[in-house]
């Protein structure tokens, strides 16, 4: 797969999988409309004009909020679209859906490291019961070796089961408050993306399920985005609640990361 073939841009409508509160299938469907609002423009920072750039498209959902898609049909339209050449960006849905994407992208791309932004290390081996729940993608991730690295920044709400967890996968770990340049210049390629929206703090991304202050500014994001060593082949943005949202906040914050996100890719 060439770091220059076209990004097909994915909506996964997932929150069958939400440990606290439903209504992150409605993410992708927000992002979108924030992402079209005329009150902003496609341009990122670079100065990339994303609404004349044909390198990237919108692909579509995987299955619907009235019809959420399994692991595996999730899982096997990626590899779909990473068979016919292109990389791909997943709008969720809640952050279960890492593991469908990371086995797809393990497939094609051995040795992958993954940077992953969050307020949670998603380490549990079980959440009330369940695997496959939001709050156990990572663990699954590493028990299944698809990565070889897997770097977590902003984490603020380790439990000593995800400690213990962390010390089990040899998951390096950069806390909320910690500086993260060192491990981010670190990262390698094939590097893989994921980036919750709650590791923004809450004032900056209100529309989220769960609560964890004392996380990142907007701007601290976009630096670590902007100071990425190599780009990403593929990422995943998840856990917007547009229920919880305020004005649309939220929503306009995951387009523009969103945006960064591609110019990133594309180059």
């Amino acid at each position: 797969m060439s770091p220059d073939s076209e990004i097909a841009v994915v909506g996964v409508p997932l929150d069958i999988n939400s440990s606290f509160l439903r209504g992150a299938a409605a993410g992708p469907a927000a992002v979108r409309a924030a992402l079209r609002c005329p009150s902003a423009n496609l341009c990122s920072e670079s100065g990339l004009d994303l609404g004349a750039d044909s390198r990237w498209r919108d692909a579509g959902d995987i299955g619907s909020a009235a019809r959420q898609p399994s692991a595996a049909m999730i899982e096997e339209r990626v590899r779909e679209l990473l068979g016919q050449g292109a990389r791909v960006v997943a709008l969720g849905g809640d952050h279960s859906i890492s593991h469908p994407m990371l086995r797809a992208h393990a497939g094609v791309h051995s040795g992958l490291t993954v940077l992953h932004l969050d307020a949670h290390p998603d380490l549990y081996d079980e959440l009330d019961g369940r695997r496959d729940s939001h709050a156990c993608p990572f663990a699954r991730v590493m028990e299944e070796g698809l990565a070889k690295r897997l770097v977590s920044v902003g984490i603020r709400a380790g439990t000593p089961h995800q400690r213990e967890q962390a010390a089990r996968f040899g998951v390096e770990t950069v806390a909320a408050g910690e500086d993260w340049r060192a491990a981010v210049a670190s990262l390698q390629p094939p590097l893989y993306l994921s980036l919750d929206l709650d590791v923004l703090d809450p004032a900056f991304a209100p529309g989220i399920s769960h609560y964890a202050p004392g996380g990142l500014a907007t701007r601290e994001v976009l630096d670590i985005l902007h100071r990425l060593p190599c780009r990403p082949l593929g990422a995943d943005l998840v856990e917007l609640n547009p229920g919880r949202d305020i004005h649309g906040m939220t929503a306009m914050v995951a387009a523009k990361i969103l945006k960064e996100i591609l110019a990133l890719m594309l180059g």
